[in-house]
């Protein structure tokens, strides 16, 4: 990975601090509280798209999210975490093994209204950096007013794609064709929801009502960077088991290591109340509005540097 000057790295870790206290300001002032997870769990939620990092029998967290959901079941309603995640083996110019997470859920909310909190979490951003609508990021100019783009899957597909989304499913492409061809075109102009993912790309989302075929599941795009995961939550413990010992078997199918099921985590499904939640990525948000190519430019140490 190149270099950077200490210059640069040292505006940009200030510009960091600031970000980060817009981002509590904003979360105080909507009635979250702001809470702490362990970083070392006994089991990891079973995503073979995800490979974990094994610590002393255990594994470092590569969401906060099992946890967190633990605590809306006991009864809190409104929490965010900004902190460490792990995953293993992702390294790149916007991915480090261990990366700061924004996550916040809240009781009686959906997918649709979490999009809507994140477009004024960012543009509240914004307006504290002395940006406000206009956001210039590696030579594009992304408008942030007010309303975002929402866009289906399955429209994304029809406009960048030269087959359809199921089509991607069948042959095994779903991935590579978000990767090569539809990511590359989101948010170049103005930021961009990508909703409605397949039921298969949603293994903790609840299907959409009317529509079993799609989670309520949304990604965020601004510049060309993918910053958030979020959707409505699947609160059904019997289903979310199946949906787990489903994807227990492709890792197992792909020669990953696989982790005994969260129990507690699905013993607390049962009380978990109807509720929606956000992971993003502070790195790479400190990145956009630092209009850092890299993600090296925005972290104190990488790897590398220790």
């Amino acid at each position: 990975m190149p270099s950077f000057s200490r210059e640069i790295i040292r505006a940009n870790l200030m510009q960091r601090a600031e970000i980060l206290q817009l981002i509590r300001g904003f979360f105080h002032d909507q009635g979250f509280l702001e809470v702490e997870t362990p970083i070392r769990i006994p089991a990891p939620l079973p995503e073979a798209h995800i490979e974990v990092i094994p610590s002393d029998g255990w594994v470092l967290q590569p969401s906060p999210e099992i946890c967190m959901k633990r605590l809306l079941a006991a009864g809190y309603t409104k929490i965010f975490r900004i902190g460490k995640c792990f995953r293993k083996a992702e390294r790149g110019r916007r991915h480090l093994p261990e990366m700061s997470i924004l996550e916040w859920y809240a009781a009686g909310q959906t997918y649709a209204d979490l999009t809507g909190c994140c477009e004024e979490l960012i543009r509240h951003i914004a307006r504290g950096l002395g940006v406000g609508d206009i956001l210039s990021y590696q030579g594009l100019t992304v408008n942030l007013s007010a309303p975002w783009q929402r866009l289906t899957v399955a429209d994304a597909y029809r406009h960048f794609a030269s087959i359809s989304a199921e089509e991607s499913l069948a042959q095994g492409r779903f991935d590579e064709i978000m990767g090569l061809k539809i990511e590359p075109n989101l948010g170049k102009s103005r930021p961009v929801f990508l909703v409605d993912y397949p039921a298969e790309k949603a293994s903790l989302a609840r299907l959409k009502p009317g529509d079993p075929t799609v989670a309520e599941r949304f990604e965020l795009y601004i510049g060309g960077l993918e910053l958030c995961n979020g959707f409505s939550e699947l609160i059904d413990p019997a289903e979310q088991r199946r949906r787990f010992e489903a994807e227990q078997d492709r890792m197992r199918a792909a020669g990953k290591p696989v982790y005994s099921l969260p129990e507690k985590f699905l013993a607390a499904l049962a009380y978990m109340p109807p509720c929606a939640g956000n992971a993003l990525g502070v790195d790479r948000l400190v990145m956009l509005f630092c209009n850092a190519a890299a993600i090296d430019e925005v972290v104190a140490f990488t790897p590398e540097r220790l």
